[in-house]
Parts: C-alpha cells; sequence; structure tokens
C-alpha cells in the first residue's frame, strides 16, 4: 500500500522581477499602465522531484534565497508551479509567515478565535481548547493586549499554541521558532516529538543543522533553487555544513 502523503515531481516556479531601478510606488504604476515596465524572470526552483512518506520527518536546509519557504508554499498551494505537480494527500498545519493569520488590531483573545476560523475549527471547539492554546503560549496575562502589541517572540507562541492544538496530517514549520527564548524552543520540540509520535509528517525549515539532526530523519538540501542533496538528516545537514566552511 502507497502511504505517500507528499509527492512533488518536476516542479519549477518562477516569479517576475522588475529589471529597472524604480523609485516609488507611482513611477511602478505609471510606468505599467503604460507597459514601460521591464521584467526579468527569476527562477525560485528548479526539477523539483521528492516524496514523503506518512509519519515522516523532513528538514529542508539551505542558505537564504535558496528556495525552501517556496517550496512549502508549493506543498500548502499557496503557489503552484509553472512546471510539474505536486500531490498532498491529507491535513495541513502551517507555520509559514509569523502570525499571517492575525489581524493586528484585534487582542489575542479575539485573533484565537479568527485563528481557529482559518484552519477550519467552529468557535464551540475554540472556546472548549481555549484554556489549552494560552497555557501552552504562557501568555494569561496578556489575552487583552491587542497582538499588534506583541514581540515576535510572543506571536511565535500563540501561533505555535494554535497550529498544534489538534494533531494535523502535515505540520510544515519555517524558521518561526527560533525568534522565541530557548526554554519555549524545547517545549515546542517536545511538542513535535509527540506529534510525531502520533504519526503526523513533518516538514521543518531551519538554520539550525543541530535542531534539524535532533527533529528529522530525512532531509533536503536546497541550493540556488535546486536539490542539492536529499538523504539522512545527518548525512545531509553535515555535507552542508561542511560546503559552508
Amino acid at each position: 500500500m502507497d502511504n505517500t502523503i507528499i509527492r512533488v515531481e518536476d516542479a519549477s516556479v518562477r516569479f517576475n522581477m522588475a529589471s529597472e531601478k524604480i523609485d516609488s510606488i507611482k513611477e511602478y504604476f505609471i510606468k505599467l499602465a503604460k507597459r514601460q515596465l521591464m521584467f526579468q524572470e527569476f527562477l525560485a526552483l528548479q526539477h523539483i522531484t521528492f516524496e514523503v512518506k506518512k509519519g515522516e520527518s523532513w528538514g529542508i536546509v539551505g542558505s537564504n534565497g535558496a528556495g525552501k519557504s517556496t517550496l512549502l508554499k508549493l506543498i500548502c498551494g499557496v503557489l503552484t508551479p509553472d512546471k510539474g505537480s505536486v500531490m498532498v494527500n491529507g491535513s495541513i498545519a502551517p507555520m509559514i509567515e509569523l502570525g499571517a493569520g492575525f489581524d493586528p488590531d484585534l487582542t489575542a483573545e479575539e485573533n484565537i478565535y479568527l485563528e481557529g476560523a482559518l484552519l477550519g475549527y467552529d468557535k464551540k471547539f475554540m472556546k472548549n481548547h481555549y484554556n489549552r492554546i494560552v497555557a501552552f503560549a504562557e501568555l494569561a496575562d496578556f489575552m487583552k493586549m491587542p497582538i499588534k502589541n506583541y514581540s515576535s517572540g510572543m506571536q511565535a507562541r500563540m501561533a505555535f499554541a494554535i497550529a498544534t492544538l489538534v494533531m494535523p496530517d502535515i505540520l510544515i514549520v519555517d524558521e518561526v521558532l527560533s525568534v522565541g527564548d530557548a526554554a519555549f524552543q524545547r517545549k515546542c520540540e517536545a511538542r513535535i516529538h509527540e506529534m510525531l509520535e502520533g504519526k503526523t509528517t513533518l516538514l521543518f525549515v531551519s538554520h539550525s543543522n543541530d535542531v534539524v539532526k535532533r527533529l528529522c530523519e530525512k532531509a533536503v538540501w536546497l541550493r540556488k533553487g535546486e536539490i542539492a542533496m536529499i538523504g539522512s538528516a545527518e548525512e545531509v545537514c553535515d555535507a552542508y555544513a561542511q560546503y559552508y566552511q
């Protein structure tokens, strides 16, 4: 029986970038209206192929601009490939952009219900789990505060507590845990291990090879939008570290 939960086949993603210097938004729109804006193509991902089995934990490593976040957005369905295909068989809890679903003008308490609705949970479900979310995030004294006044670390706590409320088929985490303090990072790692024991599949992006080795069995190394290496997390992280020494 095929237990593949994610399959990426020969996927490429290209973006258009303005090829000339634009000094203001006004100038940008004038040139756009006059069809004077010139673009050059940028291949963010090129011919990416790999597959993930249910319950596996995968790290994605690479330098800034290598295509890591683009790959996660492709798997989440935020982006579609220009070539190739992406198959995902299961529910996804994504943590790609810190507080992406939060409304900055609402309180943290209100944002819990908003984020829950975006993830498909009704108000009754979120109310029943409200205390659990607050306890995990350790933010009981700040729930009436607008989320725009939260630090990045506080937002990360809240986002992670909500995203891991239930065990999704796939948990996707993109570097957001790095903004939390060391104690909370360890708490999040422990929670991720619990989810892996429950057969949640993990895709984890981090610049910390040590964390990838602790959390992941396998890894993909991206370099300039292409796969440089696929293998065990230990082997891939060591090769990646050695390449940039």
